[in-house]
């Protein structure tokens, strides 16, 4: 049978944190013990009063479609939350809810996207943006941050990025790879350079519970001058550990919104009714469990540091949000592995220890940063261990 891709399959790959769990599976199957610190999400459970509220949905039947860009309900809960958390004011018709806040930036970009348009991506990046900025047809335009500057987009460096083609800028804090968090004036100098020039503003704001040094703060409201082409995407996701839940959020202005309705209408449809239904008991909900979370999430997070401090060829600097250290392993380039094999890249240094130690992490390229690796430390504090000690003694044995 002659089987025939459309050419934009050529622009995108594998997402390399599911290549990660996938590898992991396949040596797993062969009956060893994996350990998988490339999987971005927290190992605690979904908060009990959240379950309830999805499973009391279920009893109820209320599992039939909902409108596409979600209930007045949840769109209510998601405007109490933004006014309560971020001071931002938007209505019914600026609120959309969708499958995961993933979904929501594809359907932004797909909306707004031609050939010959930009978006400003400053590495390290999420690994999907770039694919998802080719798959609507357009450049990503990689800006690299440097760990001096903490990970983050200096207005200089946006400046010289900008150019009339550019469509978007994506501002992610507190930011995966890196837990990076931009501060008030940070944001307000980044705003200085955009004032003239038409670019809109996509903030991922995924990671905004997650925060352990400093506070977090909303480009929507940081740059409140920018703030009718600002979108601020969200979800339940990483503050509430629900990513199997898939329930996302958007708020901004409202063409912007409309377009990415019609696009959900011809596409997904909905958002799951049941998750709807939990995620407004989790926006509205308490939120004192999340006071233990990232107490136990910081103590990780100095045990990942002090491990990566002591381990040769490795060095970090502290990582002030989300859950996980970004470790530059160029220390361990030249080195030989027993079987006599060079270490060369990141992904050579990945492979190395996933192989020998079974625990599996996303190389510093997948990011857009060629020699680093990204630990991911929200897994139980045994099995963190267990991973640092393997990771360790593994590097050891290098030559």
């Amino acid at each position: 049978m002659h089987t025939k891709l459309s050419p934009r399959m050529a622009v995108v790959g594998v997402s390399p944190t599911a290549e990660i769990s996938n590898k992991l599976r396949t040596i797993a199957a062969r009956g060893a013990d994996v350990i998988n610190l490339g999987e971005g999400e927290l190992d605690f459970p979904t908060p009990a009063h959240i379950c309830e509220a999805g499973i009391a949905a279920i009893r109820t039947g209320d599992t039939k479609y909902t409108a596409v860009s979600g209930t007045a309900a949840l769109k209510a809960a998601i405007a109490r939350k933004f006014k309560r958390e971020n001071g931002l004011h938007y209505k019914p018709s600026e609120i959309i809810a969708g499958t995961g806040a993933k979904q929501l930036i594809f359907n932004a970009l797909l909306a707004t996207l031609d050939e010959g348009d930009e978006v400003i991506v400053p590495a390290p990046y999420w690994v999907s943006y770039p694919d998802m900025i080719r798959l609507a047809g357009a450049e990503p335009v990689v800006v690299p941050c440097k760990a001096e500057d903490g990970w983050k987009l200096t207005p200089a460096d946006l400046a010289r990025a900008l150019t009339s083609r550019t469509r978007w800028v994506i501002l992610n804090s507190p930011n995966n790879p890196t837990g990076a968090v931009y501060t008030l004036t940070e944001l307000a100098e980044l705003e200085r350079v955009l004032v003239d020039h038409d670019a809109m503003v996509l903030a991922d704001d995924i990671y905004e519970h997650i925060v352990h040094d400093g506070s977090f703060s909303a480009p929507a409201a940081a740059m409140p001058s920018l703030f009718d082409r600002i979108l601020t995407v969200n979800g339940v996701s990483k503050g509430y550990s629900m990513t199997g839940w898939r329930l996302g959020y958007a708020g901004g202005p409202e063409w912007l919104i409309d377009a990415m309705d019609i696009l959900q209408s011809q596409s997904t449809s909905n958002p799951s009714s049941i998750s709807q239904a939990a995620s407004i008991a989790a926006l509205d909900g308490d939120m004192s469990f999340l006071a233990d979370w990232k107490q136990q999430l910081s103590a990780r997070r100095e045990q990942v540091l002090t491990a990566v401090a002591a381990i040769p060829g490795f060095t970090a600097i502290p990582t002030p949000g989300a859950f996980y250290v970004f470790v530059n392993c160029t220390g361990l380039f030249g080195r030989r592995t027993p079987a006599g094999v060079m270490l060369s890249s990141d992904l050579d240094v990945a492979n190395y220890i996933l192989e020998t130690s079974h625990v599996g992490m996303v190389h510093g390229s997948a990011f857009g940063m060629p020699g680093h690796l990204r630990i991911a430390y929200a897994i139980d504090d045994a099995r963190l261990a267990e991973a640092l000690s393997r990771m360790t003694e593994t590097i050891a044995k290098l030559a």
